[in-house]
């Protein structure tokens, strides 16, 4: 005797499964919350789009929310006009995110003292590698990366240093 009962569900995929397990298991009192963090410095490409529906879709799909929450950490690049259009193409796509709009600026004292902290404690520093130099340390497949010179440097200098980029 076979079983011709067949599940109409389609299967999770793994980002999906993970959430519903933890769903299942009561992680977060069962509540999904995600957020889509994009960069004010251009316009949106094909790969937005993909991470705005799996953030936006896996909220609405668990009963959660999403955020939507602009990374805008480098004045020098970001733009209202990209603000806007990044808002208007999530609305595009079909998704809202209600009364959860952030902007990672509005955080900058507190993101500021975290990085003090964590410079005091010896879990950050200044470095002043340039992008080659990081490249070159950062290592290979094959060969293992390097420490960079600044790692070592000590935390008063760091504290000063970190000071005078404000």
């Amino acid at each position: 005797m076979t079983d011709n009962t067949e599940s109409t569900d389609a299967p999770l995929d793994f980002i999906r499964q993970i959430v519903s397990d933890d769903v299942a298991a009561g992680k977060s009192d069962g509540r999904v919350h995600t957020r889509f963090p994009p960069e004010p410095n251009g316009y949106l490409h094909i790969g937005h789009a993909k991470a705005i529906c799996l953030d936006f879709g896996v909220a609405d799909e668990f009963d959660g929310q999403c955020n939507l929450r602009f990374d805008d950490t480098n004045p020098v690049k970001e733009d209202t006009e990209f603000v806007e259009a990044i808002q208007e193409d999530i609305r595009w796509l079909g998704f809202d995110w209600e009364d959860r709009l952030f902007f990672a600026s509005d955080h900058f004292p507190q993101l500021y003292e975290w990085a003090k902290h964590l410079i005091r404690e010896g879990k950050a520093y200044v470095d002043h590698l340039s992008a080659e130099e990081i490249r070159e340390h950062r290592g290979t497949l094959t060969e293992p990366g390097r420490d960079s010179p600044h790692r070592g440097r000590a935390v008063d200098e760091n504290l000063a240093l970190f000071e005078q980029m404000k």
